[in-house]
């Protein structure tokens, strides 16, 4: 479960202060995908980090009750100037997880080769995707959020992705951003639809999609 208790995030651009979500109280529950919908630059990618705590509220709480990943598309996180190596064991240490099982787990499944213990400072954007994508594989998570990014790197490889991330939500649920309808309705059974500060919760994901497309064609 995911509990939103009357809260407030603004986004401040010089000296503008703008909501982006304000007095929101919302519950998702475990057992429903969700799909996240809201016109560009809504702050829908903000949301997902709200949730998973990687930054706070201006007001109000969020409770949490379940593992809750970081955000599959972002790859911030990770800190420069240690080496893929390095980071997987720094995260495994924080779940409490069997830090050499999860080591051989990321180097096998994001193929990087000896870069695997270069720094990942010198990683181009789709080696980091590819440490990101096997680090969140080989965590059991309650939730997935998912930022756009669900595979990556060359064919084969996003069939692995594809394949490993579909065993996964067979028993974890998904809160989703993406650009593409079909993908959210392949994915989620409700949606939340972000629209100037104000979420709304609907319990078919059609449903959501068809608010989203009003506030896109109403501007």
């Amino acid at each position: 479960m995911i509990r939103f208790e009357q809260a407030t995030k603004y986004a401040r651009t010089k000296g503008i202060k703008k909501p982006i979500i304000e007095d929101a109280s919302l519950t998702l529950n475990r057992g429903k995908s969700v799909g996240l919908l809201g016109r560009n630059g809504a702050g829908k990618s903000t949301l997902l980090r709200l949730i998973a705590g990687a930054i706070r509220l201006d007001k109000g709480r969020i409770i949490r009750r379940g593992k809750i990943s970081w955000p599959l598309g972002f790859q911030g996180s990770f800190q420069g100037s240690m080496t893929g190596e390095q980071n997987v064991r720094f995260v495994a240490r924080i779940y409490g997880l069997d830090t050499e099982q999860l080591i051989d787990y990321v180097k096998e499944f994001a193929e990087l080769g000896p870069f695997f213990r270069a720094p990942v400072g010198t990683y181009s954007s789709g080696m980091k995707a590819r440490l990101a994508f096997g680090l969140s594989m080989g965590i059991h998570f309650d939730y997935y959020l998912v930022d756009e990014i669900t595979a990556v790197g060359d064919a084969n490889f996003k069939k692995k992705c594809q394949a490993i991330f579909d065993t996964k939500l067979r028993d974890s649920d998904v809160i989703m951003v993406s650009h593409s309808t079909s993908t959210i309705r392949d994915y989620c059974d409700c949606g939340v639809v972000l629209e100037k500060g104000k979420l709304t919760y609907y319990e078919d994901v059609e449903d959501a999609i068809d608010a989203h497309d009003r506030n896109m064609k109403g501007n």
